[in-house]
Parts: C-alpha cells; sequence; structure tokens
C-alpha cells in the first residue's frame, strides 16, 4: 500500500473510484443483448437505450455543473446503438477524468451549484458533486442490472457474486 500524501488526495480518492466504478458500469452495458435495446419494463421507465444513455448525459451535466457553463438546451437523443452508447460513455469518462484531473486540490473545493431538491438549488465543492454524479452512476447501474435480468442476460458480478458470476 503506497503511502505518499498524492494516494490520499480528494482528487485522487475520485480518481480512483471513478475508474473503478466506470470499468463495472462498462461491463454491465457490454452484457446487455442489443436486439433487447428497446425493452422498457413499465410505461414510466426508459428504455434500456435510454438507460444505458443516461451514463453519458451525466457526465455531460458534471462537466458542465462544475466549470459553471449554463444547463439546458435539451437532451440529445441516445444513438441507435449500445455499441454507440459505450463509445460515447468511454469518450465522456475521458473528458471527465481529463477535467478533474485539470482542477487543483484548492480548486476542487469550490463551489458550484445544482439542484439539491425539487426546484431547490444549492451548493456543493467541485469534488463533492463528482462523488454526486458517481453515486448516482452507481444507482442507474443497479436499475440497469435489474434491466439485465429482465432481459434474460447474465448479471455480472458488481461488487460480489450474481447468480451468473458465482465467485464459489
Amino acid at each position: 500500500m503506497a503511502t505518499t500524501a498524492q494516494t490520499f488526495s480528494l482528487k485522487q480518492q475520485f480518481l480512483d473510484a471513478y475508474e473503478k466504478e466506470h470499468a463495472t458500469t462498462v461491463k454491465v452495458l457490454r452484457a446487455f443483448p442489443q436486439e433487447q435495446a428497446d425493452l422498457r419494463p413499465h410505461p414510466k421507465l426508459k428504455t434500456a437505450r435510454e438507460l444505458a444513455w443516461i451514463f453519458v448525459l451525466e457526465r455531460g451535466l458534471g462537466a458542465a455543473v462544475i466549470q459553471h457553463k449554463p444547463l439546458g438546451g435539451g437532451v440529445p437523443p441516445a444513438p441507435a446503438t449500445f455499441a454507440e452508447i459505450i463509445a460515447a460513455l468511454e469518450q465522456a469518462h475521458t473528458e471527465f477524468a481529463n477535467l478533474i484531473r485539470s482542477f487543483s486540490e484548492d480548486e476542487l473545493l469550490e463551489p458550484c451549484t445544482f439542484f439539491v431538491g425539487p426546484k431547490t438549488p444549492g451548493e456543493y465543492t467541485r469534488v463533492a458533486f463528482a462523488w454526486f454524479l458517481l453515486c448516482d452512476q452507481i444507482h442507474h447501474r443497479g436499475q440497469f442490472s435489474v434491466y439485465l435480468r429482465m432481459a434474460e442476460a447474465k448479471v455480472p458480478s458488481i461488487y460480489g457474486p450474481t447468480a451468473d458470476e458465482p465467485w464459489m
């Protein structure tokens, strides 16, 4: 285990978790059968393709918020294939990681504004907002794992064994 000060920096702690969670998210997305991209488990829910696109949209949202750029302009529609979504996610993932890397530790502690409740803006530090988005990614990945099961696809290990990927 490394003991350098940088290993324990706010930036590095976030980036380490961000990389690990991204790899898991991509593994889950790759497990989804493309021919069922329009699976919609309930009329109030997104299709699998639309839910997968959320992972890309959130990277763009995060970049705008932590750079104090205005939000709006509508949401671009999800690409037609999971391969296109995953390619866009890989690019957005790299761009967001590079953006985080571009900030100093002090800059990561500066405030940015986003919603903390319905129609209620509030302040986060940049790094706290990045963590908020990462937690939301994990939340949506959990939703997506249910879509996998409904599509009769194999659910890969996320934080532990699954019925399809036992550890023992």
